[in-house]
């Protein structure tokens, strides 16, 4: 079993030339960082200028990835002479989660297939049509219809970020402490302790020990 994430930047049409040329700059980024954490080759590309499409080994992992990816873009401004940074989010994806068997494997993740990549490109599909922006779809209904609860309210509440909220989302996300992230943005901790709360990270963190506890429990061993 594996998760496929596939995504979409949107509203990518109204970006100017300098931000959709910052968010794949950073986008890549991100793919090179995953790309040297696994012992496999993730694959993550972007295709058609606005789309992505990667694979994560262990699924317990896969709902990280993507608020990794998520946050990475989420923080992009273009105010570059100015240190608030606390500005309206310019950048956003809609990221769809799919678990299940990698049943026919290519060189390319483009041509390859199987019941995750299934998954993760319909459900994507099917969120343009309702407007969200994260979801995940397993072999699994209980599973399915628990997350579909609690990622709709991570929507909802990540659109209220900012981009100094996101980019905090982001650091710890990454692992960074308080003061390393206040070291890093150069700021105080207080500060970073301030946006963290506004961000809502003690639910997000709940969430995710959720997520990587119930996808272990039912998918560990190749299940």
């Amino acid at each position: 079993m594996v998760a496929v994430i596939s995504a979409d930047l949107l509203s990518s049409s109204s970006y100017s030339e300098k931000l959709l040329e910052k968010v794949i700059s950073d986008l890549n980024r991100e793919f090179d960082s995953l790309e040297k954490l696994s012992e496999k080759d993730s694959g993550f590309k972007i295709f058609r200028g606005d789309s992505f499409q990667g694979i994560v080994y262990n699924p317990s992992k896969a709902l990280r990835v993507a608020l990794q990816l998520k946050t990475a873009i989420n923080r992009i401004h273009l105010h570059e002479n100015d240190t608030n940074r606390a500005f309206k989010i310019e950048a956003d994806i809609r990221i769809a989660i799919g678990i299940g068997s990698y049943d026919f494997k290519r060189d390319s993740i483009m041509e390859s297939n199987g019941q995750a990549f299934q998954f993760s490109g319909r459900t994507l599909d099917d969120m343009k049509k309702e407007n969200r922006k994260l979801q995940l779809k397993t072999p699994v209904e209980n599973i399915n219809n628990e997350f579909n609860s609690s990622l709709f309210l991570l929507d909802t509440l990540s659109d209220k970020w900012s981009t100094a909220s996101a980019e905090v989302i982001y650091y710890l996300l990454n692992g960074f402490k308080e003061t390393d992230i206040a070291s890093e943005l150069g700021i105080s901790q207080s500060a970073v302790n301030q946006r963290k709360k506004a961000a809502g990270w003690d639910a997000i963190d709940s969430l995710l020990h959720r997520y990587e506890s119930l996808i272990n429990e039912q998918f560990s061993n190749g299940k």
